[in-house]
Parts: structure tokens; sequence; C-alpha cells
């Protein structure tokens, strides 16, 4: 195994809430994907992508940053890798069978217009898997929820109802959705981790991921930091 792909490997899968998050979007994909056509939007180094490469896809992520893209291109299973703006996709209507998007949209300043790219270049049945932040409870803790967002430069945050709400007009149903750090506890942990763990943070945390999912399958599924999403393109 190349060294970039065990640090890849660290920083994507040995992190508190990527390994459930991207996991869980692509069990939802399925475990083959032969012959699928899948576009990871805002997908930073292609990590994600690659792992639905394994899975048999032709798969491309996009982002706009050109030092993470390259250090995907030295990936064993690096998907093609493209330097565009998730605004503006250059590819034409339909191109796509999925779409994954993890934790990106509430980063864009115009998070419809993105679902109007997604929706543009997905196939009629095609699907989109997507997640979001939430920060349900963050309001509680302004100074942590000021923290997280000035550090990560989220614009906007979203909930099941409201992304479900920007999907319909735009051809979309959602199918299936799912909170994770669902208890007020489990959210603390994650706005702390965000403010104050440093670069590691998340990473330290991982010896938490069974906790926080065992707390999450007792909690109702209705609001947390973060929703994950199922659509699909109306025929």
């Amino acid at each position: 195994m190349r060294i970039s792909d065990v640090v890849a490997f660290m920083g994507h899968q040995v992190h508190v809430c990527r390994y459930r998050e991207a996991g869980t979007l692509l069990d939802w994909m399925g475990p083959d994907l032969t012959g699928k056509r899948v576009l990871d939007v805002a997908g930073g180094d292609g990590y994600w992508a690659g792992r639905a490469r394994r899975r048999g896809a032709e798969a491309v992520s996009i982002d706009l940053m050109r030092s993470k893209m390259e250090y995907g291109r030295t990936l064993a299973h690096a998907p093609a890798l493209i330097e565009c703006d998730a605004l503006r996709l250059p590819f034409a209507d339909g191109s796509f069978d999925a779409i994954l998007s993890v934790c990106a949209i509430e980063h864009f300043d115009d998070g419809g217009r993105s679902l109007d790219e997604m929706a543009r270049v997905l196939r009629p049945g095609g699907e989109i898997f997507m997640s979001a932040d939430v920060l349900s409870r963050a309001d509680a803790w302004p100074k942590l929820r000021d923290a997280h967002k000035a550090k990560y430069h989220v614009q906007h945050t979203y909930t099941h109802e409201s992304l479900g709400k920007l999907m319909d007009a735009r051809g979309l149903d959602v199918i299936k959705h799912s909170y994770q750090f669902r208890t007020a506890a489990a959210e603390r942990l994650y706005l702390s981790l965000s403010a104050y763990g440093g670069k590691v943070g998340f990473n330290a945390a991982a010896p938490l991921i069974p906790l926080v999912a065992m707390t999450d399958r007792k909690a109702p599924n209705e609001r947390g930091s973060i929703v994950l999403i199922r659509a699909r393109k109306r025929d």
C-alpha cells in the first residue's frame, strides 16, 4: 500500500464522523456500482469517489482546491479529478447515474444553485447521496457555533425538510434521511471538537464512533449535527 493511501485512510476513515457519514452514503449507493457513472461534488482529494471506483463505478471528483486534487492523483484508486466550480459543472445534462456530496452544500454561497447543477447533470431515475451540516441545537452554545462556522466557512445549515423543499423544486424526491450526532451531548461533542480539536481533533476522537452510533440508534431521527439525504430524480 502506498504511503499516500495510508495517510488518506487515516484522514478520512479514522475520523469520528466521516467514517460513518460517507460510509453510510456509499452503503446506500450499493456494493456493486459496475457500469455506473458517479460524480463526487466538492470531493477534495477524491478519496470517497475512489471508494466508489473500487466498487466498479466510473468515478469523477470535482473541486476547486488544486493541491488536494494533486495529492488525490497519487492514490491507488484515484478517480478522474477535475478542477471546476460546483455551481458551474462542465458536464452535459444527464451525464451521471449517481451524485455523492459529503458535507459540501453548507459551504456554498448559493446551495440552491449547486442543486440546480447536480439535478441537471443527473439522469432521470438517478440518485443523489448527500450530507450537510444541521447543527440543530447550536444556538445553545453560540461560541462553539460561531467558531465552527468560521473555521469551516459554513454559509448555511440545512435540515431534511429544508433540503427536501429545495430538491422538490428541482425534480428530486427525498426517499431516505438519517441524522447523526442526534443527542445534545453528541452535538456538543461535535461542535467542541470542531472549535477546539485542531486539525486532528476529529481523528483523535475516532474511538468514540461506537458510542456515538449507539446513542444515535436510541434517539429519534429528527435532529442532530449532520443530516444524510438520499434523493431520486423524477423520470
